[in-house]
């Protein structure tokens, strides 16, 4: 650009000149257009400066270091569940997708993002359990994941969402190794070394001297919890000489009267295992003579139980997570009351695990305000005095859940409330 400057030393000097009049005059003719074309230029300049560079007026603020843009918004949010719809398990999963669809119902969106509930049967397999848990990280894109009812079921979905890095909350699943070494895998229930230590405990307080044991030895649940009701009966009685035997059968057995023959005079049975073995052995047993206590799990809570055996499930006692006749907190009696509205049935402990799972999962995306996997993941982590219907719930460093058990027991073929239990 010609400097400005210098055009105007040149005009000051011009006047001084001692040259003649007309070359005074043709250079300062000269010189004024060179300060008519510089002018021109400088405002052409300042046009081209205005078109690049925002008015102060319209130009956004800038971001400080600490500030992130705002999130993209998907189209929706795919929540997926992954149950035992078909096979050994299906009662347990269908009543707890029964609460997760009630759930599903009072919230349609979540950060104002529509919700999409994807199910896929892990059919009571843990190998089918792995399958589905890749089907619903892959291919339905799933942020979070709710289940699954059986133990074995969720330890395998879980080395699969562990490595995809996407968090799960498992409803009821109660085996220590669940959550164990995991950073993804979370859970609403209590976990087996306290509810093995509750139906010891309860035994007793009721003045059982001798247990036989009968477990299924195909199911982690069934052996973690022979194990954690063992080592808590040695405590509470000094030694574990009331343990009168230690039996076992395998999936699809339906024949027990070989375990049932080594119980000798035993005052009660205890066999956490699933609903549909249980009935099996109250009712052979019953046949064979045993007139003591049945004692179970959490996993006995089904209507088949009493279907299948009948008046043999007569007093048997469970420990579980959840009563309808217990007010466990301000929500349960809307829990009930809006459950029995659309199932016209009474909710069960799955049901109402499923239900807190679900909500669980919305209220970490909300506290998170972000639809990452991480941050949800994060969010779940810290979840302390959370409202469930099933108690309040906190998360410990270990991803469980720190909450109540309450004793059930079986009258006229249904789960009736006797007690709770505190941890």
């Amino acid at each position: 650009m010609l400097d400005q400057s210098n055009i105007f030393v040149h005009l000051a000097a011009g006047h001084n000149s001692p040259r003649p009049k007309q070359f005074k005059k043709e250079r300062i003719m000269k010189l004024s257009k060179l300060c008519l074309v510089a002018c021109m230029m400088v405002l052409v300049a300042g046009l081209i400066a205005g078109c690049t560079t925002p008015q102060a007026t319209t130009q956004a603020p800038a971001q400080g270091a600490d500030q992130q843009p705002p999130e993209t918004k998907p189209a929706e949010v795919v929540i997926g569940v992954y149950e035992p719809m078909t096979g050994a398990q299906a009662a347990g999963g269908a009543q707890t997708y029964q609460g997760i669809q009630l759930a599903a119902e009072q919230n349609k969106e979540v950060l104002g993002v529509p919700i999409k509930v994807v199910l896929v049967d892990n059919r009571s397999d843990k190998t089918e359990s792995a399958t589905a848990m890749t089907r619903l990280i892959q291919q339905e894109k799933a942020i979070v994941v709710i289940g699954s009812y059986g133990s074995s079921n969720s330890m395998a979905g879980g080395e699969v969402s562990e490595k995809a890095g996407i968090p799960v909350i498992g409803d009821s699943p109660t085996n220590p190794l669940v959550t164990e070494g995991k950073q993804f895998y979370f859970r609403v229930c209590f976990i087996d070394p306290f509810q093995g230590r509750v139906m010891a405990k309860y035994a007793k307080e009721n003045g059982i001297q001798k247990v036989a044991i009968i477990k299924n030895i195909s199911q982690d649940y069934s052996v973690g919890l022979s194990a954690f009701f063992r080592t808590s009966w040695k405590e509470l009685y000094g030694s574990e000489d009331g343990i009168v035997a230690e039996t076992s059968y395998q999936d699809g057995d339906q024949d027990f009267t070989a375990q049932l023959g080594a119980i000798k005079d035993a005052d009660a049975i205890y066999a956490p295992g699933y609903y549909g073995d249980a009935a099996l052995l109250m009712k052979q047993a019953r046949e064979m003579g045993f007139t003591g206590l049945f004692m179970g799990s959490d996993a006995w809570e089904a209507p088949e139980l009493g279907q299948i055996a009948g008046a043999a499930a007569e007093g048997a006692v469970i420990s579980s997570h959840y009563s309808a006749d217990a007010a466990t907190s301000p929500d349960s009696k809307a829990f009930v009351d809006a459950f029995r509205a659309k199932f016209n049935e009474t909710p069960n402990t799955f049901a109402a695990l499923g239900y807190d799972a679900f909500n669980l999962a919305l209220d970490a995306i909300k506290r998170a305000n972000s639809f990452d996997p991480k941050a949800i993941r994060d969010a779940i982590a810290a979840t302390k005095d959370y409202p469930g219907v099933t108690g309040s719930i906190t998360i410990n460093e270990t991803g469980d859940a720190v909450k109540d058990a309450v004793i059930l027991q079986v009258e006229n073929g249904a789960f009736k409330y006797l007690t709770t239990v505190k941890p």
